[in-house]
């Protein structure tokens, strides 16, 4: 019965009923709690593997082109390297990178003329994988940038990309300190030849940033353990005469071109 006989309301009848009302709210309240919970948790999950399967515009280097009038072909290989020469040149030096390196300074400045050359006569064609794993040696994540602006010249005029290179290497800031400014680059760049407009946007808006952070895990999950690697139709060079010395790698690629 819900009522005494003096026709008024039971209540302890009438606290039972609130107290089962409040608890029915409770369980809902933390259902939706939940509820939400979970699908902030899947779509924070969803998000986060979007950005890591999401790897950005893949850069555009191609063999022809009008901006090409030096003639030299260039394309971008499987793993991410700037490739220069001749298709049918004999000899493949791969060059493994990192703008930040003094190491691979070094070795640009001992070997540097030596793949031009060898480009240049149609002796080897010249794979630079430019990665960026030394960000922590400056403050404004300068490999990646300056790996940046590899893509981006490249994939504008490939026939100027060993000068540009040259140029990068000479004017490399030294380690831990900011990294040369974006602005900066572009002005390496516009010395090199590389006026377009569209250049300079490319290196200011970090275009290729989430392809070189690809492209780098791939590199260094590969094997690298260091850079500069320097490899001659496939095989290593671990000699740091041929590495550092001047002119050090033309022996090897006359070698190898059966010279």
């Amino acid at each position: 019965m819900s009522k005494n006989q003096g026709g008024k309301s039971n209540p302890l009848l009438a606290a039972e009923r609130a107290d089962r009302n409040r608890k029915i709210l409770i369980q809902v309240a933390v259902a939706a709690v939940l509820v939400a919970l979970i699908a902030a948790i899947g779509i924070g999950i969803a998000v986060k593997k979007a950005r890591n399967d999401d790897p950005g515009p893949t850069p555009a280097i191609t063999a022809t082109g009008t901006a090409n009038a030096g003639g030299v072909p260039g394309s971008l290989t499987d793993n991410g390297a700037v490739r220069i020469g001749k298709p049918d040149a004999k000899v493949t030096v791969r060059v493994v990178a990192d703008l930040q390196c003094p190491a691979c300074k070094a070795f640009e400045a001992a070997n540097g003329q030596v793949l031009e050359d060898a480009v240049t006569n149609g002796t080897a064609v010249v794979e630079y994988n430019i990665i960026a794993f030394l960000d922590k040696a400056s403050t404004t994540r300068y490999s990646t940038r300056a790996a940046n602006a590899a893509y981006c010249v490249a994939e504008a005029d490939p026939s100027k990309y060993q000068a540009w290179l040259k140029t990068m290497f000479a004017q490399q800031p030294p380690e831990g300190g900011a990294g040369l400014p974006d602005d900066q680059l572009v002005q390496i760049a516009k010395s090199a030849g590389y006026t377009d407009d569209a250049v300079a946007q490319c290196i200011t808006d970090h275009k290729f940033d989430k392809y070189i952070q690809a492209r780098t895990k791939d590199v260094l999950e590969s094997g690298i353990q260091s850079t500069p690697s320097v490899f001659v139709n496939g095989k290593k060079v671990a000699s740091s005469q041929e590495i550092f010395g001047t002119g050090g790698l033309a022996p090897a690629i006359n070698a190898a071109a059966g010279r």
